[in-house]
């Protein structure tokens, strides 16, 4: 299938159009506006007389970039940024944020995805647009900004934060309890696929044998790398279906020599965005994977950034995309199979529940006291119990150290630190355990919740 342009999702990557020679700016956007741009114009197009009104004419997500903005948006993209280290969208109260990169001194000082930005040094942002909003917000390295913030309680907020430079990691990986693998990607940058496929091997050489791929807050990038990352899963062979004002084209998945394994967990939320739903429907649209978690953010348009002759970029919807079913994520989003609010704790322990699927589930113990100790109880006195036999796991991370005591057909577990407040666990008892005459023939699972 012909696909019409190469492109950078979260926005899109540099497309060049022939255009007539020594055409002015503001007729070049008019010019690709009016041939290539995908939605409904809020006005006469012929009559603007700036490309400011030009792009209040478009969707929300068509913008004007100079040479500096764009700039920056690529080092958002890749994680590299001299600002405050959040991603930023129009919202009718001024500029929201919809994502805070880790290590920026916005995550420092407990500003928080969901908050919205009114003011920046004393100036409204409300009539501005986002790129002017963000010429605004960022500044050069070691200078302050001072904002005002609407907190996600409703509470106003003024807040003094210094610009820094700093280079924030893609990727998050480690080995859950089960020899489960977590792999954490938070945008998809144009090293994404390499980064995660990196993970893959390394925590498959420790031992992992099923995985969860963790896409909550992750606003998207390039559309390349989505379709590099779709094709890690063996059962997603397309990763699209794009609409644009030629037709529509199903686009196929770039396969991948490293996979995740079939039965790999997603886990997504209302922050995950763009790319990110565009894997998210692949998946689910050819059942390639489990999605755990809460709706998408439902944006299913794709943007070009075209370079315009005096070297700034307009930022142009220019095609819609679906799953390649032809599933709807724009407005919409991706719903998951499992809706979770506490995605990585729920997958983690289907996970442990698959691989130990014969185990006995016994009833689950709800709200107990962080100090909770437990008692398992056999039909006859314990002769023995190894190392091995009995594991308290943090659903989400691994498994907590408790001693054990052996009182007739009892064996108390006590953990040997208080368990986390709110915090869920599963209690493992594998068929290792011994009594007087017997041994126990089936393992069980008790699902726990603290207070």
């Amino acid at each position: 299938m012909r696909k019409p342009f190469q492109f950078l999702l979260f926005t899109l990557l540099f497309l060049a159009l022939p255009l007539s020679v020594n055409a002015k700016p503001l007729d070049e956007v008019k010019q690709y506006v009016a041939e290539y741009y995908k939605g409904e114009l809020k006005g006469d197009l012929h009559k603007a007389t700036t490309i400011n009104e030009v792009i209040g004419l478009l969707d929300p997500y068509s913008a004007y970039f100079t040479a500096k903005e764009m700039k920056e948006f690529e080092d958002a993209i890749n994680m590299n940024s001299t600002g405050l280290g959040i991603i930023i969208e129009k919202h009718d109260k001024g500029i929201y944020i919809a994502k805070v990169l880790k290590g920026g001194s916005a995550s420092k000082a407990g500003i928080v995805a969901g908050d919205i930005i009114t003011h920046v040094d004393g100036v409204s942002l409300l009539p501005l647009t986002v790129n002017e909003a963000s010429s605004r917000i960022t500044g050069p390295e070691n200078t302050k900004v001072t904002l005002t913030l609407i907190k996600q309680d409703g509470k106003t907020q003024t807040q003094t934060l210094v610009r820094t430079t700093f280079s924030v990691p893609n990727i998050d990986a480690a080995l859950l309890y089960g020899n489960i693998g977590y792999i954490a990607l938070y945008s998809y940058s144009q090293d994404a696929v390499s980064l995660v496929r990196e993970e893959i091997k390394t925590l498959t050489k420790q031992g992992a044998t099923s995985f969860i791929f963790d896409l909550r807050d992750n606003g998207g990038g390039y559309v390349e790398s989505a379709e590099q990352i779709i094709g890690l899963f063996p059962q997603a062979h397309n990763a699209y279906l794009l609409a644009d004002n030629e037709g529509q084209f199903l686009i196929r998945a770039q396969r991948q020599t490293i996979q995740f394994p079939a039965d790999t967990f997603v886990l997504i939320n209302g922050l995950s965005a763009s790319a990110s739903e565009m894997t998210a429907a692949a998946l689910k649209d050819q059942s390639a994977a489990t999605l755990y978690g809460k709706t998408t953010y439902g944006k299913g348009t794709m943007q070009a950034f075209i370079p315009l002759s005096d070297g700034s970029y307009l930022k142009l919807t220019v095609a819609e995309f679906f799953g390649p079913k032809g599933t709807k994520i724009q407005a919409k989003g991706v719903t998951p199979h499992r809706e979770t609010a506490t995605a990585l704790v729920t997958a983690h322990y289907d996970a442990i529940t698959a691989k130990y699927k014969n185990y006995r589930q016994t009833a689950a113990l709800k709200n107990v006291p962080t100090t909770k100790t437990f008692t398992i109880t056999l039909n006859e006195d314990v002769k023995s119990i190894s190392e091995n036999t009995i594991a308290l796991v943090t659903l989400g991370g691994q498994k907590v150290e408790v001693t054990t005591n052996i009182t007739g057909n009892k064996v108390i577990v006590t953990p040997k630190q208080a368990l986390k407040a709110k915090g869920e666990y599963v209690l493992l008892v594998h068929p290792q355990m011994r009594g007087a005459n017997s041994r126990l023939k089936k393992g069980t699972s008790t699902y726990i919740t603290v207070q």
